[in-house]
């Protein structure tokens, strides 16, 4: 019966591939727990639920799931949001349970609704600023831990306190958390088949221990199964439901981001195609179970993912393996998880937090149209410094203003502002019958029309993956697009890379002002895009193919 739905032969790789994914989950899990606020235990019941019942109902065969910064950052801010109406841990959890639970039905009813359709207009300068803005949260509420000190919950309230950091440092926790970086960095120069976390959590935590030194741990963590935590959320005030709205919403879109994201890099490793909308219903269902078991909620970890595939992970069933991994761990060595110090777990998430926060884009904001730069950094500074929902909603609003603007200013000067053409059904321009009709099937010609932004990205990506495997050039015609926003950049940059790996060149004709100076401003042209493949005109292009392709 099992082979009738299940091809046996993928079962090693898949077993291999949950086994090691699990283990570079669980340090991850206990770290992000106890950023949550809500205790190691949390996260590694997050981990487990999301894990297993992602993997089952999700679109993605070889995900694997489970708590994740930006996620984990958002939970730590209910947590704190929850505390302060409430006055304590134990009267707020009834609001931090429902909200995680109503996030997890958000997705699942997402999914109905084909929300994942509408990802794709998510703004880069917005998504930047965000995962920018959330890393950063994550290495300065991990400093204070870092040096065996206890942290406040606001990176304001932690920069305030900067003095203390200094004063009142605890040496031997220092030293362990220096010992961790250390260790996360440098072990990956010596095997990358053991996850260098895991040496890392294992190495300094032994330390730690053998040597007596007195720092703060993470203490007494449950063993067995979890129990409901379901009690009072049936009778939570009115006046929290507020809170529980927009942080239950926050959560739902979030982690659809974070998976689907995933879900496009798993795609790209594996040459298949993953379904959106089941795949933002089974982390729904993951982590609505997550919530009544009382773990944080989580999404598609990008980095237990490519572990995952790496490994020999190729169907749903290696995802549910790396939660049974974390499962038989939480049975059988959730006693000795107690003893592990807290700076062991901050210098394993201060890298993290580092790895989160998007150094292309940064790199790059004086070279991207001010408006995307201005985008990015307001969203980056509301989300490290303000509201994790504000920044969200500002971002897409002025994205959303700032590009009606320049569509309008683009009007006025009485150029076109269309959509993408599409491949299918794409007829040639006049200029190019005869060398359509004779070469047709070794060179694409890609029409744009209108400016290359955010919301036309996907389609535009999408679309160069359809490109035949016997065509040997692409020449993506310019001539109507008068703008280039960051998102398109970054598109257009993949695509070419994409294209390039295949053995496909790129050639631009007729390239507008604005996008040049953007393509030359990041380095797309000369880096990636040669200056001998950019062209006045269509014929110029033809005459180079001809020469060069032997058409």
């Amino acid at each position: 019966m099992i082979s009738k739905y299940y091809d046996t032969k993928y079962f090693k790789g898949d077993l291999t591939g949950g086994l090691v994914a699990g283990v570079v989950a669980l340090p991850l899990a206990l770290a992000f727990g106890v950023q949550s606020g809500l205790g190691a235990i949390a996260g590694l019941y997050g981990a487990i639920a999301v894990g297993i019942f992602a993997a089952i109902f999700g679109g993605t065969a070889t995900q694997a799931s489970g708590p994740t910064g930006p996620m984990t950052v958002v939970s730590a801010a209910l947590v704190a949001a929850a505390i302060e109406l409430t006055g304590s841990l134990e009267a707020a959890m009834p609001i931090i349970i429902l909200t995680f639970l109503l996030g997890g039905i958000f997705q699942i009813v997402f999914g109905f609704l084909n929300i994942a359709s509408y990802v794709k207009y998510f703004p880069y300068p917005v998504v930047s600023g965000f995962m920018s803005g959330v890393g950063l949260i994550i290495v300065i509420l991990q400093l204070f831990p870092f040096v065996g000190l206890d942290s406040a919950k606001s990176t304001w309230l932690v920069i305030q306190d900067f003095p203390r950091l200094f004063s009142d440092f605890n040496w031997q926790a220092l030293a362990l958390g220096a010992l961790t970086v250390l260790i996360y960095y440098v072990f990956p120069y010596i095997t990358k088949v053991i996850p260098s976390a895991l040496v890392a959590l294992i190495v300094a935590s032994i330390v730690g221990y053998f040597l007596q030194w007195d720092v703060p741990i993470i203490g007494d963590i449950p063993s067995g199964l979890p129990s409901l935590q379901v009690d009072g959320i049936f009778s939570i005030d009115a006046s929290a439901y507020m809170l529980i709205g927009e942080y239950a919403t926050v959560l739902a879109i979030l982690g659809s981001i974070d998976s689907l994201l995933t879900s496009v890099i798993a795609d790209n490793m594996t040459k298949t195609k993953h379904n959106s909308n089941r795949e933002l219903i089974g982390q729904g269902i993951g982590n609505s179970i997550a919530a009544i078991f009382g773990g944080i909620p989580g999404a598609g970890a990008t980095k237990g993912t490519v572990v995952n595939i790496n490994s020999g992970g190729r169907t749903r069933v290696s995802g549910t393996i790396h939660g049974l991994v974390l499962l038989a761990v939480l049975l059988g060595l959730g006693k000795l998880a107690g003893y592990i110090p807290l700076s062991v777990l901050a210098g394993l998430l201060i890298p993290i937090g580092f790895k989160i926060v998007d150094t292309k884009g940064l790199k790059h904001l004086l070279a991207v149209p001010r408006a995307d730069a201005f985008v990015l950094v307001l969203v980056l500074l509301v989300t490290t410094f303000g509201s994790l929902i504000q920044a969200v909603g500002m971002g897409l609003l002025l994205a959303c203003l700032l590009f009606m603007k320049q569509a309008s200013d683009i009007g006025e000067k009485g150029m076109e502002v269309g959509t993408l053409a599409g491949f299918d059904g794409e007829k040639p321009w006049q200029d190019e019958v005869e060398f359509y009709n004779n070469y047709k099937d070794k060179v694409y010609i890609k029409h744009l029309y209108g400016p290359l932004f955010f919301g036309f990205t996907s389609h535009f990506q999408n679309e160069i993956k359809n490109i035949p495997e016997q065509v040997k050039a692409l020449i993506i015609r310019m001539d109507r697009v008068p703008y280039i926003d960051q998102s398109g950049l970054y598109a257009l940059e993949n695509a070419v890379m994409d294209l390039e790996k295949k053995g496909v060149q790129v050639l631009l004709t007729a390239l507008q002002e604005q996008p040049k100076d953007k393509l030359v401003s990041i380095d797309i042209v000369p880096d990636l895009i040669s200056e001998e493949h950019i062209f006045n005109n269509i014929n110029e292009a033809f005459d180079y193919l001809k020469t060069t392709l032997k058409l």
